[in-house]
């Protein structure tokens, strides 16, 4: 005698996220920002080693990278008045631009946006100051140093900054 065999209840797909009629929920694209900065490579040619100075900040994570200084331009600023200053206010360094660099662009996602942000970065000479994070009116950079040019690579945390630091090595014999 053949014994009919049970059907498995009929189950319902499982969707990430439902609404009341049971349809997906389509996720909302964040709103985009767009975010100027500028800085870049200022150096120290009093020494055979090309120094050059770098700060250190802390990011959400609590993890120290070192990184080049850089910020937002203010009021009427170009980006070379823009890369001057903030150079000086997170290294304590004041510097003279030589040559433009190159501009770097990422994304990131901060507080329900996504920011695309460009940074222009220029080629500085030290033309005055020491070494101090004490005039960041941001507070950012927690640390700062001088790397001598050819260490400036595995010393940069990020790869785009290893970048930038190449082109400098090779615009600098221009004006050594």
């Amino acid at each position: 005698m053949d014994r009919p065999v049970p059907s498995a209840p009929k189950r319902t797909p499982l969707t990430a996220s439902m609404a009341k009629t049971g349809a997906p929920i389509m996720a909302q694209p964040l709103p985009t920002v767009e975010e100027v900065s500028a800085g870049g490579i200022v150096m120290d040619s009093s020494t055979d080693l090309l120094n050059v100075a770098i700060i250190a900040r802390l990011n959400r994570g609590g993890r120290l990278e070192w990184c080049l200084p850089k910020g937002h331009p203010e009021n009427q600023e170009n980006n070379e008045e823009a890369a001057i200053r903030e150079i000086e206010e997170e290294t304590g360094i004041q510097g003279k631009v030589l040559s433009a660099l190159g501009s770097i662009d990422y994304w990131f996602t901060v507080s329900g946006h996504r920011v695309h942000k460009t940074v222009h970065h220029f080629l500085l000479l030290s033309i005055g100051g020491h070494l101090t994070i004490e005039n960041d009116p941001d507070h950012e950079a927690v640390d700062v140093a001088w790397v001598p040019l050819a260490d400036l690579g595995r010393k940069l945390s990020f790869p785009n900054e290893r970048r930038i630091a190449d082109l400098a090595r090779e615009v600098l014999p221009r004006y050594l």
